[in-house]
């Protein structure tokens, strides 16, 4: 009796050990929810580069413990997609490209916890298409920021025969952000298309004034607060119709806003400044 007694000891005290675990790990994750929005609110980028980094290598010792929680494969999600466009991928390309995919990893992973789907992720673009169909408005987030990573690594990789095969993928899942949710994120899926748009030659689906029209319905839904979408007006818009002058105003639109001019975001207000500031760099070699 006393045997059966200790093994029923043993396995209550393992249980109990898990929930303690899993108790500290939601309390942790709670803690980096909070330090998300602190680091949106933060001017300075070289304090917010260095916060990041370190939140994302302590995020991957939690998922290492927790493979299935989805506040960390979201917060790993959007870490790592938003490090690499802020800080890396107008510095170093093929670093940036390695951060994009592995926030699609995380991404795809936080998606196959979702009913549309739960049994596998299709390799083949048309039952992944149809899969999209299925996805229900709380899963938006989880959407937009796999797709806003694999779009991003397609974006630095328009050389590779992978990403022109993924990107019928990457457009559906915009499409249906889109329709779910078009304010998600300051309407960001339309930098998205507006980007394709700008970049692609006219033989290839390339068109510049639907580039201009993704970008200014950004600016709009956020009551052109949300200033980023400038910085792509004057790269994939200006810039492929040779207008100087309007590529000029749209970076000193940029320079000229105010650092608040976005409360609570600021750090998306510097990191639109940042870029500004490096495109205007690159004006000779774009003109």
């Amino acid at each position: 009796m006393k045997k059966y007694q200790f093994i029923s000891c043993l396995i209550l005290l393992v249980i109990n050990s898990c929930s303690l675990q899993k108790i500290a790990l939601r309390s942790t994750t709670n803690l980096l929810n909070n330090g998300v929005q602190a680091i949106y609110q933060e001017q300075d980028l070289q304090i917010a580069e260095q916060a990041i980094a370190s939140n994302m290598k302590l995020l991957e010792g939690l998922y290492q413990s927790d493979p299935r929680n989805k506040n960390i494969l979201m917060l790993l999600t959007q870490g790592y997609a938003s490090y690499s466009l802020g800080f890396v991928e107008d510095e170093d390309p093929d670093r940036a490209k390695l951060f994009y995919l592995r926030a699609r990893h995380y991404g795809l992973e936080l998606l196959g916890l979702t009913s549309a789907f739960k049994d596998s992720i299709p390799y083949q673009e048309k039952p992944f298409i149809e899969r999209l169909a299925l996805i229900k408005e709380k899963d938006v987030p989880a959407l937009f920021w796999t797709a806003f990573a694999w779009g991003g690594w397609i974006n630095l990789s328009k050389d590779d025969a992978q990403a022109i095969f993924d990107l019928g993928k990457v457009k559906a899942m915009m499409s249906r952000v889109l329709e779910m949710d078009e304010g998600f994120f300051f309407g960001a899926a339309h930098l998205f298309f507006g980007s394709i748009y700008g970049a692609l030659p006219k033989l290839l689906g390339g068109d510049p004034e639907k580039a201009k029209e993704h970008f200014n319905r950004s600016l709009e839904l956020s009551d052109n607060k949300f200033i980023l979408p400038y910085v792509y007006l004057a790269r994939y818009y200006a810039q492929p119709l040779l207008d100087e002058a309007l590529f000029d105003q749209y970076l000193e639109t940029i320079e000229n806003a105010p650092i608040d001019v976005l409360p609570d975001f600021e750090l998306l207000t510097a990191i639109a400044k940042d870029k500004a500031h490096k495109l205007s760099d690159k004006r000779e070699e774009l003109f």
